[in-house]
């Protein structure tokens, strides 16, 4: 792995963390991490009463290049992901969706709930 993506990977990670616990604070549980499926990777799994959302976390280092963090295809991707799993976590008849959570150095987390409507 080059430097370059090995600071990509740690910054994504820092991320990911960073997004766990904002979730956590606005009164999610977070049930999974980094879940790896054939289709793809989903960042967080996260649940409230009736809800399981699977998240999507971008991270980037200004708050102007997160408007494009994120597109159709990487979401495609985490739905197809989320298709492979989604049974393992929605168990009690829980709604599911697919989340996006956008950070960036001295910015708020952005929240887009229902990221993905195919």
């Amino acid at each position: 792995m080059t430097a370059k993506r090995e600071r990509a990977e740690k910054a994504g990670r820092g991320g990911e963390e960073e997004a766990a616990r904002w979730l956590e604070s606005e009164g999610w549980e977070i049930v999974d991490r980094r879940r790896k499926t054939k289709l793809g990777e989903i960042d967080l799994i996260a649940r409230q009463e009736g809800l399981v959302a699977f998240v999507e976390v971008k991270w980037r280092r200004s708050v102007a290049d997160l408007d494009l963090a994120i597109d159709e295809r990487r979401l495609a991707r985490v739905a197809a992901a989320v298709g492979a799993v989604a049974h393992e976590y929605a168990t009690g008849g829980e709604d599911i969706r697919i989340d996006v959570i956008l950070l960036a150095p001295g910015a708020q987390p952005r929240h887009i709930a229902n990221a993905w409507m195919p």
